[in-house]
């Protein structure tokens, strides 16, 4: 029986479907990855020939093609599939034996071997050394020196991504200078521009919120920083359906306002933990040639 169910629909930005076969037309492998009742994590990136700047993210919902783009395709490798009523391991026994005879088996699991996968796909090395490769193939995991601290990076990277509504806020300042000639019951126009000089994130006509770290804006998935993505998201936009627009448009920022200013503190915090981790991760011991799982 069809029923709602909550997808990432945007980076940051959750939404509620039906999910139904009647009404998505394309599912792909959403319903397989995140079946009912049924916790599962995955690992999402653009798809080859992506213009879009090439970034992974992980999700324990099912994902938008367009996750990270509007244009481009997103790809979804996730730690368990089920073709049917069982789940199947998704990290192979194959995978498994090739991390085991590099490292050892001690705290070589298949779950440990997910998240040091997930924190090599956000190394700046890596991706800036194959920058044009992830744009035409599947990635390829090199052997780095020092499992373990690769996989407890990769952890702490998918904790910040999937709980991001759970970190505490990053303690900005929020700035309100309401215009005392605004008629009665009028909100204030939305802006909802970010301005990464100044640390600053303007949210409508009388809000601003200050006291964010530029390092922030660093963290970017796609060709958006975090921060505005989420300001992206929250924007009033005119459909261009007419029926659609006449009927259906009740959007208003107002009503969500507060919300987007305590989620926009969170995604502060879990950029700043992000691009803390990445620039440890550039520091880090590098062999002089890198063989591939």
């Amino acid at each position: 029986m069809a029923e709602f169910s909550t997808v990432n629909y945007r980076p940051f930005a959750e939404r509620r479907i039906y999910r139904s076969a009647l009404l998505i037309d394309e599912p792909a492998s959403n319903f397989q990855f995140f079946p009912k009742r049924q916790a599962n994590r995955a690992i999402t990136f653009p798809d080859t020939s992506s213009r879009a700047d090439w970034t992974p993210f992980a999700s324990d919902l099912p994902i938008d093609f367009h996750f990270g783009s509007t244009s481009d395709g997103h790809k979804a490798v996730p730690r368990m599939v089920f073709p049917g009523d069982e789940a199947t391991d998704n990290v192979t026994d194959w995978g498994l034996n090739k991390f085991t005879a590099e490292y050892g088996k001690k705290g070589v699991t298949k779950d440990a071997i997910f998240a040091y996968c997930y924190a090599v796909l956000h190394d700046p090395v890596y991706r800036e050394k194959y920058a044009l490769n992830l744009k035409r193939e599947f990635p390829r995991i090199p052997f780095y020196p020092d499992f373990a601290q690769w996989a407890a990076w990769g952890e702490a990277l998918m904790a910040l991504h999937i709980g991001y509504e759970e970190v505490a806020p990053w303690p900005v300042e929020r700035i309100d200078t309401p215009d005392p000639k605004r008629a009665e019951g009028s909100h204030p126009k939305p802006v909802l521009k970010s301005h990464p000089d100044k640390g600053l994130v303007v949210v409508d006509a009388d809000t601003q919120i200050t006291g964010i770290p530029r390092e922030a804006w660093n963290y970017r998935l796609g060709n958006r920083s975090a921060i505005d993505w989420v300001l992206d998201q929250h924007k009033e936009k005119t459909p261009r359906d007419a029926t659609i627009r006449e009927k259906f448009n009740t959007y208003r920022f107002a009503d969500y306002k507060e919300s987007m200013i305590e989620l926009l503190a969170k995604v502060v915090r879990v950029s700043v933990d992000t691009v803390a981790i990445t620039e440890a991760m550039r520091a880090s011991e590098r062999p002089q040639s890198e063989a591939a799982a």
